[in-house]
């Protein structure tokens, strides 16, 4: 979206999903982290905050949380086994 930021973007995203019901994960990204950046993407809707340079582990750690926090307790349940016999 050209015409805003990614708070904006975010906050708009949100508010659709209010009427349509579902859930798309937002991950910020940014690479000039200021003191309290996170807070305000968090507040705007965003599901998670990760700074640049990417580091993969925390990219990664960022994705799985997401992405565990979406799924079911069954899924969780056979992604826990999955990892542990991994």
């Amino acid at each position: 979206m050209p015409d805003v930021d990614g708070l904006e973007a975010t906050r708009r995203i949100r508010a659709r999903e209010l009427e349509t019901g579902g859930h798309l994960p937002i991950i910020a990204m940014t690479a000039h982290a200021m003191l309290g950046d996170r807070e305000k993407c968090l507040e705007a809707g965003m599901d998670e905050y990760v700074t640049k340079p990417i580091e993969p582990a925390a990219l990664f750690a960022a994705v799985s949380r997401v992405m565990h926090a979406r799924s079911s307790p069954e899924e969780q349940k056979t992604a826990a086994i999955m990892t542990s016999s991994g």
